[in-house]
């Protein structure tokens, strides 16, 4: 993946409460300003596993797998 590649895999489903991705971690206005933010991109970047993290601790299902549902305890 080139670094000017979007990290969103198409997945597009969003937490409520945090408002990111759970396929990408991105949040809406992330992704519709990719292209005119290029000096904040690394930063966006390097939250992502930390945010797909957070979510999955919340017991969301995420990456391409994900559904916009939690997983039963």
């Amino acid at each position: 993946m080139s670094k000017h590649d979007r990290p969103c895999i198409k997945v597009c489903r969003y937490d409520d409460e945090s408002g990111w991705c759970l396929g990408c971690g991105m949040s809406l206005r992330e992704k519709k300003s990719w292209k005119r933010v290029a000096a904040y991109r690394p930063a966006i970047r390097d939250s992502l596993p930390a945010r797909l993290e957070a979510l999955a601790s919340e017991g969301f299902v995420t990456g391409p797998e994900a559904d916009g549902k939690r997983r039963k305890a």
